[in-house]
């Protein structure tokens, strides 16, 4: 049996995309391997020995278990949640949820709820093993002048290519900053006309932690009227769980 790496299992308001304001289950996997400068979330980066729970959905009664689990572990601990208070979808987050595959495989058949699968969108190969078992895939979509990570649009193309072909929902996000570059917008923009010009884009302008600038409206405004010239559908939502004080 395959095991996994936590980090957390809580119940929250989605705060980012189009199903921003959604309650959703969220399974948070330790590990990543990229290191966007502008990440919220820097403690999922590596595993760790332990990992907290939640006993009651919502009520931030966290218990603390032991590193790493099993996928029969995992769906009781989802199921009990779940009875709790219902949820709209079951987010996989992380760090980076596809960096343990066969656990996933293995797990999402007998979860009881809608999948919704939260990646950087750069490992294609992992992804398509998962995808029969998604409904949703929320895909950031690194743009190397504002996470100042290594160019990946390779891996988005295929990431994109996989989910538009198993025909699950899938949408763009792009978090831009105050250096975010207009090549870069429009390569991405590019990218997914050549694919899919239905699929969705969510503009996010940065949550300002680490140094990091949040682009002005400005500069907001003018970019999405870029990337409408390619792409019908692009909206700007900010990280609505932060301004709430939700995990």
């Amino acid at each position: 049996m395959t095991q996994g790496w936590l980090v957390e299992i809580f119940s929250a308001i989605q705060g980012e995309g189009p199903l921003v304001g959604e309650r959703q289950l969220f399974v948070r996997f330790g590990g990543c391997d990229l290191r966007c400068s502008w990440c919220d979330s820097p403690h999922t980066h590596r595993t760790s020995p332990e990992a907290r729970i939640e006993q009651h959905s919502g009520e931030r009664d966290f218990m603390t278990i032991k590193n790493p689990v099993s996928p029969s572990q995992l769906l009781a601990w989802v199921k009990s949640l779940e009875a709790t208070y219902p949820h709209d979808h079951l987010s996989l987050t992380g760090g980076e949820p596809l960096l343990h595959p066969q656990f996933l495989a293995e797990f999402l058949p007998q979860c009881p709820l809608p999948i919704y699968l939260e990646t950087g969108g750069h490992r294609p190969r992992e992804l398509a093993q998962v995808l029969p078992h998604l409904d949703w895939v929320s895909m950031d979509l690194k743009l190397p002048s504002s996470c100042r990570e290594r160019p990946l649009w390779d891996e988005h193309r295929q990431c994109l290519e996989h989910a538009v072909q198993q025909h699950v929902h899938v949408y763009t996000k792009w978090v831009v900053t105050a250096e975010t570059t207009v090549e870069d917008l429009q390569q991405a923009s590019q990218l997914i006309a050549r694919i899919d010009p239905a699929i969705a884009v969510v503009l996010q302008p940065v949550t300002p932690l680490a140094g990091e600038r949040a682009p002005t409206p400005a500069q907001i405004l003018q970019w999405q009227a870029l990337v409408r010239q390619a792409l019908p559908r692009v909206r700007v939502i900010p990280q609505t769980h932060k301004l709430m004080d939700q995990l």
